[in-house]
C-alpha cells in the first residue's frame, strides 16, 4: 500500500492548515486505497481568533495544534525520511504561507523553514511526487524555484509572486490539477477559488488520483 506523507502547519484556515482541505485529503487518500502519515513542524506560531477574526497575543505549537486534525497520530517533521514515503502533500491554509514559510510577510523574498525545505528537496531528488493545495504551492515554488510549474488558481498578485520566485504559474479552475511531469509536482487551487466544499473535495481527489497513477507507472 502506498504511504503518503502530509505536512500540516497547525489547525485553522487563518493561522494553520485549512481543516476542510486537510480532512478531505485524508479521506481521498483512504478512499483511493492508500495510507497516510501526518507530520508538522514542532515550533510556535502566532495564533488567530477564528471567531472574532482578530489577532491574539497568544502563541501555539504547530505540532500540538495539528495533532487535533491527526487525532494525535502525528510525527515531528524533523523525523521525516523521504525514503520511507511514496509522495508528499501540503494542504493549504494561511499557516502554509506564514508558518511553513514567510511568504505572508515577505512575499517573493520569502524563506522556507529548513525542515520543510529539506523534505521537499529530498523528495524531489528521489523524483517522488510532491502535491500542494490552495496557497501551499508557494512553499514548493520557494524551494524548487525555476525548476517547477504550479497553480494557485487565477489570483494575479500571488501568480506574479510565484513568477518572481523563478517558478512558472499556470492558471487553473477550482477542481483542476496542474501537473509538472518533469518535476513530479501536482497542484490544485482548492479554496483559492472554490466556493463549495464539494469542489474542494473534487480537486483534492483529482490530485490524489493523479499522484497514485504516477506511482503505478
Amino acid at each position: 500500500m502506498k504511504n503518503i506523507a502530509i505536512v500540516l502547519s497547525g489547525c485553522g484556515v487563518r493561522d494553520g492548515s485549512e481543516i476542510h482541505e486537510a480532512t478531505l485529503l485524508l479521506l481521498a487518500i483512504d478512499k483511493l486505497g492508500a495510507q497516510y502519515t501526518i507530520f508538522a513542524p514542532n515550533d510556535k506560531f502566532d495564533a488567530f481568533n477564528h471567531y472574532t477574526c482578530k489577532d491574539t497575543d497568544e502563541q501555539r505549537n504547530m505540532l500540538v495544534e495539528a495533532a487535533r486534525i491527526a487525532r494525535g497520530d502525528i510525527k515531528d517533521l524533523i523525523t521525516f525520511d523521504a525514503s520511507e514515503y511514496d509522495a508528499l502533500i501540503f494542504p493549504g491554509g494561511f499557516g502554509a504561507a506564514k508558518n511553513l514559510c514567510t511568504y505572508a510577510v515577505d512575499g517573493p523574498n520569502m524563506e522556507v523553514r529548513k525542515d520543510v525545505a529539506q523534505a521537499i528537496v529530498d523528495m524531489h531528488s528521489m523524483h517522488k511526487p510532491i502535491g500542494a493545495l490552495c496557497i501551499a504551492p508557494v512553499v514548493v515554488a520557494g524551494v524548487l524555484s525555476n525548476k517547477v510549474c504550479v497553480t494557485i488558481g487565477n489570483d494575479e498578485s500571488t501568480a506574479n509572486d510565484i513568477e518572481e520566485l523563478g517558478a512558472t504559474h499556470k492558471v487553473a479552475a477550482e477542481t483542476d490539477v496542474v501537473i509538472d511531469e518533469a518535476n513530479n509536482v501536482y497542484t490544485s487551487p482548492c479554496y483559492m477559488l472554490a466556493t463549495h466544499i464539494s469542489q474542494v473535495y473534487e480537486g483534492i481527489e483529482n490530485l490524489v488520483v493523479a499522484i497514485l497513477k504516477s506511482l503505478d507507472k
